[in-house]
């Protein structure tokens, strides 16, 4: 569970410190919910709020997290207004650290790979954000060959793991695996691996989840690998990246307990839940502001049909 902690230069200051510090003792010893506050990128809080916030994480053993050189206007901006790149800033300021999770990582320099190895500084990698919205794609196969943490993650654009695998390994190989001639691209396991027990280091919670063994939680999938598609199987953690779909998860396992079986929940109305986000999300984009530059998909074939036949 994640706090935002925005708006410095418009709220109290102290205020803010006081909500985020209740959040983090309210869900403290949870055995599933695990808090963390977050900053939505570096620009918007003050030098001394980034500190106070990083150290708070630090002092609490949670998670910081802040959307880092995603994009080229935000690196810009942070250059004219800091006279540093933002993982520069953050490195300056001394919030970096085992407890810090930076968003993206996309644009990132050889001294600020540097910056993330010295303070053991984690990454979310998210391949379909770079693909979808970003200036470029965070080098993880160099990050796992430095050593630097990384999970693979998802900035909110997918929620099907093994189109996320896939997505990660197929984002490495066209920026860079193509040009190199590497055909590898990881064999295959990195990208399970970053998926699972590395994701689960990535956010302070290796201790707990990300493989099944003694001393960890009983969390797991019950996968159906009898399907066409890895019929036969020749290298199934390759085949579970490239091939691999939702639809061959039967059931999730969470603290040993079941919470989903074929896609639903047991125990409470997952489609009430649906059709009741359905109706408030309907209303809160017919309320907001959106200018939408580009028409919706069917809008946009009927306008390139239109020219075409002019």
């Amino acid at each position: 569970m994640l706090t935002r902690i925005s708006g410095a230069a418009t709220q109290d200051r102290a205020a803010i410190l006081r909500r985020a510090e209740d959040h983090l003792g309210r869900w403290a010893g949870d055995g599933i919910v695990h808090p963390s506050l977050a900053i939505s990128i570096p620009e918007v809080a003050s030098d001394d709020m980034l500190r106070d916030v990083s150290a708070m994480c630090a002092k609490a053993g949670a998670i910081f997290q802040t959307h880092v050189n995603e994009h080229l206007a935000a690196v810009e901006r942070s250059l004219v207004a800091r006279k540093m790149r933002p993982l520069e800033l953050l490195y300056h300021l001394g919030a970096l650290g085992p407890h810090v999770l930076i968003a993206h990582g996309t644009l990132v320099t050889p001294r600020e790979l540097d910056m993330l190895l010295t303070t053991d500084t984690a990454v979310a990698y998210n391949p379909v954000a770079s693909q979808w919205k970003g200036n470029a794609v965070a080098p993880a196969g160099i990050m796992e060959m430095l050593g630097i943490r990384f999970g693979i993650g998802t900035d909110g654009t997918r929620s099907d793991g093994f189109r996320l695998m896939d997505a990660a390994e197929a984002t490495q190989r066209i920026a860079s695996g193509l040009a190199v001639g590497d055909f590898s691209c990881g064999a295959g396991w990195t990208w399970l691996e970053h998926a699972t027990a590395a994701g689960a280091e990535a956010v302070a919670l290796g201790h707990l989840t990300g493989e099944i063994a003694t001393g960890k939680a009983a969390d797991f999938l019950l996968v159906d690998i009898e399907v066409p598609e890895l019929s036969p199987s020749w290298d199934l953690t390759w085949e579970l990246v490239r091939l691999g779909n939702r639809d061959q998860i039967v059931g999730v396992w969470v603290a040993g307990r079941l919470r989903l079986w074929r896609g639903w929940p047991i125990d409470w109305d997952g489609r009430a839940l649906m059709r009741e986000i359905t109706k408030r999300a309907q209303a809160a984009v017919a309320r907001a502001p959106i200018q939408r530059i580009h028409p919706c998909s069917v809008d946009h074939r009927f306008v390139h049909a239109k020219r075409r036949l002019a």
